[in-house]
């Protein structure tokens, strides 16, 4: 988790399951400055979870970046999120990004579909711990049982294009069809007498 440390960033849910996600056998990164609570949450994890939790409570770009490119999994779990740079340059790195569906990150971040392949990353809808963590559950058993679809989804990202080059295009696309609509088909007219033809077996 790159990002500051405040109850916006869904810090909440993960101040109520830490536990629970520490048992999943994962390593946990934080980097960000504050609130108090998330200062002394995080520092009592790194002495709970001695080797297994880092947190580092400072606006660092250089080790930001280092923990975007050498991690696994980017949680993002905001409470609301207006657009958010953070999953996008985590996708760039071929970090995959487990969100909460609001705001930009709902328009970046599409949850992996078992059904139809589609996807990038991982999602949950309520701003409810218990879903957040399901979610987590989710994405690390595909990580260490399902490593092709992995691959896939970090090759998506690192591939997204979310530039405003790519915005404007979809803007000028809108317009073109707002001023310049498909012509619509005329509709066929029903013949006055129509011709009916009995065939007999």
């Amino acid at each position: 988790m790159v990002g500051r440390l405040s109850n916006q960033k869904g810090l909440d849910l993960v101040d109520y399951v830490i536990a629970d996600i520490m048992r999943q056998d994962v390593q946990l990164v934080v980097l960000g400055m504050g609130e108090g609570r998330y200062f002394n949450l995080f520092s009592w994890a790194e002495g709970e979870y001695k080797g297994r939790v880092a947190a580092r409570f400072t606006m660092d770009h250089a080790l930001a970046h280092q923990i975007y490119a050498g991690t696994d999994i980017f949680l993002m779990p905001s409470q609301f999120e207006p657009c958010g740079l953070s999953q996008m340059i985590a996708m760039r790195y071929g970090t995959v990004p487990i969100v909460r569906e609001t705001g930009g990150l709902r328009d970046t971040v599409l949850s992996y579909n078992e059904e139809t392949g589609d996807g990038n990353g991982f999602s949950f809808f309520n701003y409810n711990a218990h879903d957040m963590l399901h979610t987590i559950e989710r994405a690390v058993d595909f990580y260490k049982n399902r490593p092709e679809i992995w691959h896939r989804l970090q090759m998506r990202g690192m591939k997204g294009d979310y530039s405003w080059t790519h915005s404007a295009n979809e803007y000028i696309k809108l317009y073109e069809q707002l001023f310049h609509p498909a012509p619509e088909s005329e509709p066929q007219q029903e013949e006055e007498n129509p011709v009916v033809v009995d065939i007999e077996a």
